[in-house]
Order: C-alpha cells, then sequence, then structure tokens
C-alpha cells in the first residue's frame, strides 16, 4: 500500500513511539507492530488505523515463520496496541472462506495505562507476599539471625580428646 504524502506530513516514512521499548514486549511483537504501522489506512473514513495482511505476509517482511506471528500478533492484542479481527471471504461461486484478520492499530496510551496498572498489580502482589512470609516467621517463633549467632558463639569450645 503506497501513502499518499499529502495526507501523511512525514513523507514515505511513519513514526513509532518511543514508550514501545518499556512495555516488556518481544522484539519480534515489536517489529511486528511496526510492519503493521506500515501498512495501516492513514486515510479518514471507516477502515483508518487498519489493515489485514496475512501472517505469511507480515512474516516475510519481519524474517519470522507465520507461526511465530501468530504468538507476536497475540502478544500485541494482550498489550492492547492492536485489535485482530477475524474476516471472511465470499467467492463468486457463493462460497464462504476465511480471510485474512483484519488489524486495528489502538491508542497507544491505552496500551502505556494497561503496562502500568499491570505493574502496579504485580508490585502489590509482591507485597502481599512479603507480609505474608513475615507474618509466618512471627507466628512461628523464629529466633532473630543475630540472637542464634550470639547464643551459639557464648558457650566455651569443647577440648578434643588426645
Amino acid at each position: 500500500m503506497l501513502i499518499n504524502n499529502t495526507t501523511n506530513p512525514h513523507g514515505n516514512c511513519f513514526t513509532v513511539p518511543n514508550e514501545i521499548y518499556n512495555l516488556g514486549l518481544s522484539m519480534g511483537a515489536i517489529a511486528v507492530y511496526g510492519f503493521l504501522l506500515r501498512l495501516e489506512d492513514r486515510h479518514l473514513g471507516k477502515d483508518q488505523y487498519t489493515c489485514h495482511p496475512s501472517y505469511k505476509t507480515i512474516g516475510s517482511a519481519v524474517g519470522r515463520s507465520a507461526r511465530s506471528v501468530a504468538k507476536y500478533v497475540q502478544e500485541l492484542v494482550e498489550a492492547a496496541l492492536i485489535r485482530a479481527e477475524p474476516t471472511s471471504v465470499t467467492t463468486q461461486d457463493g462460497r464462504k472462506w476465511n480471510g485474512n484478520l483484519r488489524y486495528t492499530i489502538l491508542p497507544f496510551r491505552g496500551a502505556v495505562d494497561l503496562y502500568h496498572e499491570r505493574q502496579l498489580a504485580q508490585l502489590g502482589a509482591g507485597v502481599q507476599k512479603k507480609r505474608k512470609l513475615m507474618d509466618a516467621a512471627k507466628k512461628r517463633k523464629q529466633t532473630p539471625h543475630a540472637a542464634y549467632i550470639a547464643a551459639r558463639s557464648a558457650h566455651e569450645p569443647e577440648e578434643l580428646p588426645l
């Protein structure tokens, strides 16, 4: 798909947000995201921010297999960077076939917010786990390490028989 330079202020190129590298995505997912950005329809209309390449086409562009591309697409969907919807094609003789997925590029800010929410939830879970471990240690009435060392070193060394 060629990009009309009158609607794209950057000419025949596109920008990728810098934060993409801070979202914990695999390099393959970042490559697929960049390729989808390259193909997206930037013209106003109902298909704005969409494209529909096959896994094979994406794989050829980023140097990965179709199976790997499917995993990267799922990673991008879970990160809320894209939406992937199935399409269908009707042949001239009336048979209906599955088409390529239609990819919609979602607003990037939503993906960043989701990433931060997940990080906070993970941090909260870690704090709760640490509190549970500390509470369990208190219930067992464990001797603090310093007191244990002091008690062990307070006695006289034993004499060994000759």
